[in-house]
């Protein structure tokens, strides 16, 4: 009887791959879903009733289907920096300000919604913008496609704040 457990099995690399991207991918959803806890947005809400917002505000419905999109492209991101070396410096780097910029996300959600504060709010996305774009350069050196994934998610937080600056405008 032969001993084939030598020999690789291409399935188990790509069941690995499959489960590090279905990871990843969940991973940003996860912290989505957590900064959704904090934004409530419908009628008798604080954002609803008591903001100001600008007239380029879009529907609300669209910053769900937005986000979602956005969280999976940087899991997708997040899945090709992970595919690489992790003894390289420069992949824990890239991994590193990934997970910075993840966190970041979140913590513009509670700031802003959760305690009602557009000025931390405000803060927050600045180093959110940041460490985005820190993500964006660090991973463009790395694996560029880990890099243009996380390009929509620049100019939507780009737009974020904006939103953020004007609701704070209005509403001094």
């Amino acid at each position: 009887m032969e001993d084939h457990s030598a020999i690789p099995n291409p399935n188990d690399e790509r069941i690995k791959k499959g489960s590090l991207l279905a990871g990843a991918v969940l991973v940003c959803l996860i912290a989505g879903g957590l900064g959704s806890i904090f934004t409530k947005t419908g009628p008798g809400t604080w954002y609803a009733e008591e903001l100001i917002k600008p007239d380029l505000t879009p529907p609300g419905f669209v910053f769900g289907i937005v986000w979602t999109c956005q969280y999976i492209l940087m899991g997708i991101s997040l899945y090709l920096l992970l595919n690489k070396d992790l003894e390289l410096k420069e992949v824990r780097i890239a991994v590193f300000f990934f997970f910075i910029q993840l966190v970041l996300n979140f913590s513009w959600s509670y700031l802003f919604f959760g305690l009602e504060n557009p000025l931390a709010g405000f803060s927050c996305i600045i180093a959110l913008w940041i460490f985005i774009l820190l993500t964006i350069v660090t991973s463009y050196r790395i694996d560029k496609n880990a890099s243009y994934l996380l390009v929509p998610y620049l100019i939507w937080v780009t737009f974020a704040a904006f939103l953020n600056w004007q609701i704070l405008v209005l509403n001094s």
